[in-house]
């Protein structure tokens, strides 16, 4: 017999024990459990409004053309070297432009920025203030704007400040100094009135916004359906009538949604279904209802890994009806909303569902899963049919980074809007043209229903090769929505992230949808 050595046999030993102790060992988390910051984003300017310019401060001054418009802060010594540099650089004061002028009088910097719109409309005075702020990121010195000319527009260049200077750098670590945080003042008559104003809603509607782009722009390792909620309800902790109803997946599987359900068994992240009601009124509540993919791999049809890191905004419908339930709540508007946020992670696991499966819906129809990548119609087409049940709305809008087809027709510009009514339509063009976020209506033929019928089930997922992109998708929910009801499909998926700034929204995350949502709300409401 051969004999082994000691130390082998000392080894040989000690395997079982390690085997026997290797459960132990399994990972107990879901990632790595390491927080990748502690820290929040850096802390921004401050908004005030007083009556008179600050000596010392540096000056802003919006203008809608080449006349230097009649503000307070200027000497007439300083006046007269102002319009001398407008008249030399020929500025009329567009939209986009600006000039900046140093070493007059005692002032650090005097900007001259353009309101005047290319359509000869009424002048913007988000955009101007907005791109002001983002020129005077790193200029360490107190801002004064003037020449909004009444309260109502120096509350719109508060709004503009608000959402020009966002910025998401928590996880930004090695940076050697932080953008400016000294105060901006907005001066002029009427201060105490665009207080108000800026307070009652402004303010509100700048949170909103802020609070979408903030869940756009977090990694996927931090934020997934559970956390999603726990953000969105700490976000509405203490606001008056509100009501919140979370569905985890067995409440769901309760409810024989299979659709929403299916998109994320692939997750270890369960999927979630999170419903806020704000009753700022009486009467039937306008449904809103948004698609959730906190992120998406593409399930079992994969993407491709080019552009995947954007997958993490796929959640955008469902942050931006959250924001607006938040900004139409803290400012306690006279509506009746309820917003959905249809919550799932689109992963390839091994529980994953597959191209070929049939899933189940709430409302008892049927789905061919053609494409585990067409997920986001699958998440709504629970919603969707939940909240018409429960909560019996008047009307409802949904919202989603829907199909990469309606990016390649209408570009990082407009939205796509459906609407099977005419007169839905409208409500929604009309809050588009007042909020500044833009919408292009494509159609709804009823050739491109047929599209989306299954040979096995009711309706496909996928595999449409009779209709364009995005009006298949748009067909698809439809489908779930009852004729009778006031339906629109929005689009998103062009402009929910931008890949330059502009001067509303810094490059990156956009919050498109809370201005535009918002507006709508307040404007349409049950008869």
């Amino acid at each position: 017999m051969t004999k082994f050595p000691t130390q082998r046999l000392a080894l040989c030993a000690a395997i079982p024990l390690l085997a026997m102790a290797a459960p132990a060992q399994a990972q107990s988390v879901i990632g790595s459990g390491v927080p990748a910051s502690l820290n929040g984003n850096s802390q921004e300017r401050s908004i005030d409004f007083a009556e008179q310019v600050p000596a010392s401060s540096a000056l802003i001054i919006l203008t809608e053309n080449a006349e230097l418009p009649d503000v307070a802060g200027l000497s007439v010594a300083e006046r007269n070297s102002v319009a001398a540099a407008i008249a030399a650089e020929d500025f009329k004061g567009k939209q986009g432009q600006s000039l900046m002028l140093r070493g007059i009088g005692e002032r650090p910097l005097i900007m001259i920025v353009g309101a005047a719109r290319p359509d000869d409309k009424s002048p913007d005075w988000r955009a101007a203030a907005g791109s002001a702020v983002q020129k005077l990121m790193k200029e360490e010195t107190e801002l004064a704007i003037v020449g909004a000319p009444d309260p109502a527009a120096m509350a719109e260049a508060a709004l503009g400040l608000a959402l020009g200077q966002y910025r998401f750098d928590r996880y930004q670590y090695d940076v050697e100094k932080n953008p400016a945080s000294q105060k901006i003042i907005i001066a002029g008559t009427g201060a105490g009135e665009a207080q108000m104003l800026w307070d009652n809603r402004q303010k509100h509607l700048a949170e909103g916004v802020r609070f979408v782009r903030d869940l756009q722009s977090e990694p996927a390792n931090a934020l997934y359906p559970q956390s999603f909620v726990e953000r969105t309800r700490a976000a509405f902790a203490g606001i008056a009538n509100v009501r919140i109803e979370i569905l985890d997946e067995a409440a769901m599987r309760k409810l024989n949604m299979g659709a929403i359900v299916g998109v994320g068994q692939g997750s270890p992240r369960g999927s979630r279904m999170m419903i806020v009601s704000y009753r700022g009124a009486s009467g039937p509540p306008l449904a809103l209802v948004g698609k959730g993919i906190t992120f998406d791999t593409g399930g079992i049809s994969i993407k491709p890994n080019k552009g995947m890191w954007a997958m993490k905004a796929d959640m955008s419908g469902a942050a931006a009806v959250m924001g607006t339930a938040l900004s139409l709540a803290k400012s306690r508007a006279p509506v009746n909303v309820v917003a959905v946020a249809a919550l799932a992670e689109n992963m390839p696991g091994a529980n994953a569902q597959r191209p070929g499966d049939v899933v189940r819906t709430y409302g008892g129809k049927t789905i061919e899963i053609l494409s585990t990548d067409a997920e986001g119609r699958l998440v709504l087409a629970d919603a969707v049919q939940y909240v018409a049940d429960r909560y019996k709305p008047f009307a409802l809008v949904d919202i989603a980074t829907l199909t990469g087809s309606v990016g390649r027709a209408l570009g990082d510009q407009y939205a796509g809007l459906f609407a099977r009514e005419d007169a839905v339509a409208d409500q929604l063009l009309n809050a588009a043209a007042e909020s500044g976020e833009h919408l292009w209506r494509l159609p709804l033929h009823p050739a491109y229903a047929k599209a989306v019928r299954s040979d096995i089930a009711d309706v496909k997922n996928s595999g449409v090769t009779d209709a364009p992109g995005a009006s298949a998708g748009a067909h698809f929910i439809g489908y779930f929505i009852d004729e009778s009801l006031p339906w629109a499909h929005l689009d998103i998926a062009g402009v929910d992230w931008n890949s330059s700034s502009r001067p509303l929204s810094p490059k990156g995350a956009s919050g498109f949808g809370v201005r535009l949502l918002d507006q709508l709300a307040r404007d349409w409401k049950a008869e």
